[in-house]
């Protein structure tokens, strides 16, 4: 098999166990409820049910993570999320000429786990995928599709934040100097870290092709808020490949694409 077919498997595989893992904990071990608040004219809160919540989806997440960047790094590098993609060649660690076909991997990845997770979540007589609910199939959003009703400002900025963020961490822990054995857990635990603080707010994202894999199951009004969480994550990974490359401009040329 030709090497850059090989690196789109690789993606394809690793972005497919990201969203399966992560948004699948969350639909099948974690789901919402919906509590009517005494006297709030019709408003309810939003919480976890049992199972492993807010924690154990964050945690969940962290694991595909490391799990799949283990698997995969070493074909493709493991990005797994179109932001990390784009931040990357921000960086000038990656080519802009294998952009396209990364998203492209990555997105089918994602739409492809969505499907399986729809299909295996639909297997019990309690599941309902109710486009008026916050997060149905762990959709991403603002608004009434945020867990606790945050502003669509309020969403753009923690994304792009938290992307931000992301990104530093994986630039600094691949670079020269830095133990790569241990990359991979530092990126879990630093992904792990942006849920706990953002699943109230957006459910986080920081991932555009995880966003759209659950949203085209879920309904045309969470297609609908999708922009934000194609523009600022990628905005946020842009950011940080930038910054990044202007303090370490003076890395070894073979640091660089």
């Amino acid at each position: 098999m030709p090497s850059n077919i090989k690196k789109y498997m690789a993606e394809l595989i690793g972005t497919f166990w990201l969203v399966l893992g992560g948004c699948g904990s969350a639909v099948i071990s974690a789901a919402y409820t919906e509590t009517p608040i005494q006297g709030g004219g019709g408003e309810v809160e939003f919480s976890f049910s049992s199972g492993v919540g807010v924690l154990g989806v964050a945690i969940a997440f962290g694991l595909t993570v490391v799990s799949g960047a283990y698997a995969f790094a070493n074909i493709s590098g493991a990005h797994f999320n179109p932001a990390v993609s784009f931040g990357l060649f921000a960086a000038k660690r990656f080519p802009g000429s294998e952009l396209l076909p990364y998203i492209i991997a990555q997105v089918v990845g994602a739409i492809l786990a969505a499907g399986f997770l729809f299909l295996i979540a639909s297997g019990t007589p309690n599941f309902e995928l109710d486009p008026e609910a916050s997060n149905p199939l762990a959709t991403n959003g603002f608004g009434k599709h945020s867990p606790n009703g945050y502003s669509l400002l309020s969403a753009f900025l923690t994304e792009v934040i938290m992307t931000f963020m992301f990104l530093f961490t994986i630039l600094g822990v691949t670079s020269r100097g830095i133990s790569k054995g241990f990359a991979p857990l530092a990126i879990g635990f630093t992904l792990t870290l942006i849920h706990l603080i953002s699943i109230p707010i957006t459910n986080t994202s920081v991932n555009p092709a995880r966003s759209t894999g659950v949203a085209l199951f879920a309904g045309a009004e969470l297609i609908a808020q999708l922009w934000l969480f194609w523009v600022a994550p990628i905005l946020g990974g842009v950011l940080a490949g930038l910054v990044y490359d202007r303090i370490y401009e003076d890395l070894p040329d073979e640091d660089k694409v």
